[in-house]
């Protein structure tokens, strides 16, 4: 599918699918449950919109593919965040059960296909900041899926918010720790990094809802 036209306003219904990073601890009984992390953080930044938080620790492509029909066919997005692939690194080297970035990029066109309605996208590549020599090892792995993340945002028209990029020149610039002042474990983000995570979302969402704005003020002219 391709991105949706809608443009930015703060009644919006943004969704947000993905792992415990968006998850970030939420009440999955309570609908209206943020977490603790960048989710939350977004709605406290807008606050007239209307925020659902699908994410759910854990979680790989085809993880998020079978729970896709039951959590997100029906939720309505303006806004459809999807942030999945650091796990689908991370079971390749503590559980011996790989993921391919072909079979990662299947799972993923797949996620694109059955996107409900014709909603905005923002599509978040995964980040690894490591914290341990081992982790080094996970990078080569981990960047075929940022690549794919890359090309189909590319593909649909999708916002980027390239992650892992931002938050490596975060850490470079706190010093020699600055990787766990952001994520301890490499991964999961302490409340500094949630808020970097945040502001990289936003810094997307909001650079392509003026770009709709100005498209179609060409269109009209």
């Amino acid at each position: 599918m391709t991105s949706g036209t809608t443009s930015g306003s703060a009644a919006e219904r943004l969704v947000f699918v993905g792992d415990s990073i968006t998850d970030a601890g939420r009440d999955r009984a309570d609908a209206a449950s943020l977490g603790d992390g960048y989710v939350s953080l977004v709605a406290g930044d807008l606050p007239g919109a209307e925020v659902r938080n699908l994410g759910v620790g854990g979680d790989r492509a085809v993880d998020l593919e079978a729970r896709w029909d039951r959590d997100i066919a029906g939720s309505a997005p303006d806004v459809l965040t999807l942030y999945v692939g650091v796990n689908d690194t991370w079971r390749r080297f503590d559980r011996d059960d790989p993921t391919s970035a072909a079979d990662f990029e299947a799972a993923y066109r797949r996620l694109l296909d059955r996107v409900p309605g014709t909603p905005r996208l923002v599509l978040i590549e995964p980040f690894l900041l490591p914290v341990r020599a081992e982790q080094h090892d996970w990078l080569d792995d981990l960047a075929g899926k940022r690549d794919v993340v890359a090309r189909l945002a590319a593909e649909t028209g999708a916002a980027l918010v390239p992650l892992h990029a931002l938050l490596t020149t975060a850490a470079e610039a706190a010093g020699p720790a600055g990787a766990e002042s952001l994520a301890p474990d490499g991964v999961h983000p302490t409340p500094t990094g949630s808020r970097a995570i945040a502001d990289a979302w936003l810094a997307a969402y909001r650079s392509d809802a003026q770009t709709i704005v100005d498209n179609g003020a060409r269109l009209a002219g």
